[in-house]
């Protein structure tokens, strides 16, 4: 018999099939479908794998999601070097990781195939609608409105508000030291917060309003995993980010609409926020009165945003600048701490410029001087890079070499650290060396291995700032604060926290320094004259 045929008899069900009859219940049913998702999504996977290495079989359902959970940079460095693309499967999403250089490159640089998705869960957090998930010409156009923030002359008027902040958490470490040795990572944190906090929205959030950013920005970078669970269930950490997202808008929207009542009012701008607004208002005022006389035209003409869009816009930023900046500064106060004589010739040249005046305030001018402090800061950031890997989802087939095309709708993650340790552009890619960033060395002549900020039309807007914050922290902090560093087991172990710490959370002891020693050391090697050498630039990827 060719066909299937389904007969009840009393309480029994079966069927009988080619000449067989074959009883089943309900749980059979339920098992064969089960077994047949099971083959589905085993199949689904093995298809999309092809070649790639990988693991061999998928977890049913969830695939690596436990890994997921608990990522350690030993994990990320063997997927790494498992091949030039690998791959890993979590729930319902396909990733795919690139961990060579020109791999890397091509997919930041391929907007017509990839779009970012910061993480899997980064459109639930900081909203669908937010600037950097735009693609294509949006993109364009909004990053365009934001360029002007970035100028060398707006990141000078940053730098008071930056300098205040400084002074004020230097005191706060001391404070936190006590004279012992302890952990410094979220103090670096903290202070990372009220820098980005000052320097965008200026005074119009309280030092209690930072310090409550501070604790919900803890739960959104929580909930920034890679791949996070499909669904967002209460008190899970998705949903936990979702509310502190809610939060910070409110702060970030209060801000912006203080910024802008002070720009109408014809104040100068102080801030970002400020900055921003008084272009907009700059090109409004243009636009009423184009071709009047005594209305030139500003750098670059802008549409209105709206307090919510200027909000989302800093939320975004806050994400960017506080995770990465708290790595970089942890990492780097802990290399100069173990490099004393690194620290050493930081600090005879903060002395130098300033013509022995600590008190000098922060300029770009000054900065510009500090020459061998930003060789320092450029080395720490390519050993220790705070951004690992940057998602991407596939709008559409990738074919990222002419053997394997990456799948719609999967993720593809470029990695960056594999060509800032690159051995033949960066010699002993493992060590602490700054003096590999002098002028015309091996590294400046590799500018395309330089991929701490990315590459491409999303490359990061704020690198500038972000380096520049980074040497002028740590140029003052040299002058005013000595330090020490507590060696453990897992000091060089990189915890993955959204970005990279040390494992044991960074042992530090701060002490107020001692001047005058510096002052008799440099009279008597006659080094007390200011330098006149300018300082390199911060290396762009090519």
């Amino acid at each position: 018999m060719n066909q299937t045929e389904s007969i009840l008899s009393g309480s029994r069900t079966f069927v009988r099939f080619m000449g067989y009859e074959v009883e089943y219940t309900k749980w059979t049913i339920c098992i064969s479908l089960l077994l047949v998702c099971i083959a589905y999504d085993q199949i689904s996977y093995q298809f999309q794998k092809k070649h790639l290495p990988g693991p061999l079989l998928k977890v049913p359902f969830m695939g690596s999601f436990l890994d997921s959970m608990k990522p350690t940079f030993d994990k990320y460095k063997t997927k790494w070097d498992s091949g030039p693309l690998s791959c890993v499967s979590v729930f319902h999403k396909f990733v795919v990781i690139a961990s060579e250089r020109d791999l890397a490159r091509k997919i930041l640089n391929s907007p017509s195939y990839v779009q970012p998705c910061v993480v899997d869960a980064g459109k639930k957090i900081l909203k669908h609608t937010n600037w950097v998930f735009l693609d294509g010409r949006n993109h364009i156009e909004y990053r365009k409105g934001l360029n002007g923030l970035f100028t060398t002359r707006a990141l000078g008027v940053y730098l008071p508000a930056q300098e205040e902040v400084y002074n004020k958490y230097f005191k706060e470490f001391l404070n936190h030291s006590q004279g012992k040795y302890t952990e410094f990572m979220i103090p670096f944190r903290d202070i990372n917060v009220a820098t980005s906090c000052r320097t965008f929205c200026g005074h119009y959030i309280s030092d209690d309003a930072i310090k409550h950013i501070a604790d919900e920005y803890w739960r959104i970078t929580a909930a920034m995993e890679l791949v996070n669970f499909p669904l967002v269930l209460p008190f899970t950490k998705v949903w936990y980010g979702i509310r502190s997202r809610k939060v910070v808008m409110q702060y970030f929207m209060k801000a912006a609409a203080a910024s802008r009542k002070s720009m109408e009012a014809g104040n100068p701008p102080t801030c970002m926020m400020e900055e921003w607004i008084h272009e907009m208002i700059e090109t409004r005022k243009y636009n009423s009165n184009k071709g009047s006389d005594g209305f030139e035209k500003p750098s670059v003409l802008i549409r209105d945003f709206s307090d919510e869009e200027i909000a989302l816009t800093f939320l975004s930023f806050l994400f960017a600048s506080q995770d990465a900046t708290s790595s970089a500064m942890t990492w780097l106060f802990q290399y100069l701490a173990d490099y004393p004589e690194v620290l050493k010739k930081v600090r005879e040249e903060q002395f130098r410029i300033r013509g022995g005046d600590i008190n000098v305030p922060i300029s770009l001018e000054l900065l510009e001087k500090m020459t061998y402090t930003r060789m320092v800061v450029i080395e720490c950031l390519r050993l220790r890079p705070p951004v690992l890997m940057v998602p991407y989802r596939v709008k559409k087939p990738f074919p990222i070499t002419s053997e394997y095309t990456v799948p719609k709708d999967s993720m593809v993650i470029p990695t960056l650290y594999g060509s800032l340790h690159d051995p033949k552009v960066y010699p002993d890619p493992e060590s602490f060396k700054p003096e590999r960033w002098e002028p015309n060395g091996l590294a400046e002549q590799n500018p395309k291995n330089w991929m701490v900020f990315g590459n491409g039309p999303h490359v990061c807007l704020g690198q500038r700032y972000a380096v520049n914050h980074l040497i002028a922290c740590v140029g003052k902090a040299s002058l005013m604060l000595d330090w020490s560093h507590k060696r453990t087991a897992d000091s060089d172990t990189q915890m993955i926290f959204a970005t990279t710490f040390p494992q044991d959370m960074c042992l530090l002891k701060f002490s107020p320094f001692n001047l005058a020693n510096l002052k008799l050391h440099l009279e008597k090697e006659g080094k007390t004259q200011p330098a006149t050498a300018t300082a390199t630039a911060i290396p762009t990827s090519a």
